[in-house]
């Protein structure tokens, strides 16, 4: 799969089900520097707004985020929910705040994670002086649980003249809680920060890759009483690509 635009997965009355590519804001920034320079990046919610009208009023501040419930990082790719009128805006905001949708993200990450399955159970608050957050000492902490599970290893050979060879691990993560940033910073805390994450990992990756190997890639959740769904994202081809290729043994 190579998109480089959104398109829906699903859809009813309701609520949408939207691939958003990564390079891709979520809403604009609203940046004041931006503005002042009468810059304008494109969002998801421009895609949504032309396609899609009626999302125009729905939402806590549609005139800046229409439709939207929840977010993803600008070079994270992966599904998100849309909601098409308030009163069922009201219904997933419910949902995502009870903890009653179930998130899957995949992650490549640094190194060999050990243990098969795990935990990772530590607050979150913004590194003071910074907008960066943080699991040390910070303001405004919040609690953030992450679960995440090693589907696979995978075996890297330098080509430098050292032959040196790495090891990454391919993680299942769902986070049970919804804080910015949370996966990135809570596998960086465990020492296995994601592939292509310059801002908690490391600045360069071998693969080059220009973006953060993290992919939202299923909700599951009710969309009426009695009814169940599961809804997915198929991995973009530079990811999987990467997976494929001579980048491992």
């Amino acid at each position: 799969m190579l998109q480089n635009e959104p398109f829906v997965i699903y859809k009813d009355k309701n609520f949408l089900a939207v691939y958003k590519p990564a390079g891709l804001l979520v809403h604009p920034a609203g940046s004041l520097k931006l503005e002042t320079q009468n810059l304008k990046q494109a969002a998801l919610t421009d895609w949504l707004l032309e396609n899609y009208p009626e999302v125009k009023n729905v939402g806590d501040e549609p005139e800046i985020r229409p439709g939207i419930v929840h977010r993803l990082d600008k070079d994270v790719s992966g599904i998100m929910l849309i909601a098409r009128n308030q009163k069922y805006f009201e219904y997933l905001k419910n949902l995502f705040q009870t903890r009653q949708i179930k998130k899957n993200y995949l992650a490549l990450v640094y190194g060999e994670v050990k243990s098969k399955t795990g935990t990772i159970d530590k607050p979150i608050s913004i590194k003071t002086g910074t907008i960066k957050r943080t699991v040390w000492q910070g303001k405004n902490e919040k609690e953030a649980v992450t679960e995440y599970e090693v589907i696979k290893y995978y075996q890297h050979e330098s080509d430098s003249n050292q032959h040196e060879s790495a090891t990454f691990s391919l993680l299942k993560v769902s986070p049970k809680t919804g804080r910015t940033h949370q996966i990135r910073i809570h596998l960086a805390s465990i020492g296995h920060p994601i592939i292509g994450d310059s801002l908690y990992g490391k600045k360069t990756n071998p693969f080059g890759l220009k973006r953060i190997f993290l992919h939202a890639e299923s909700l599951e959740f009710s969309p009426a009483e009695g009814e169940r769904i599961k809804l997915e994202a198929e991995l973009p081809d530079e990811l999987k690509g990467l997976l494929k290729g001579e980048n491992f043994n």
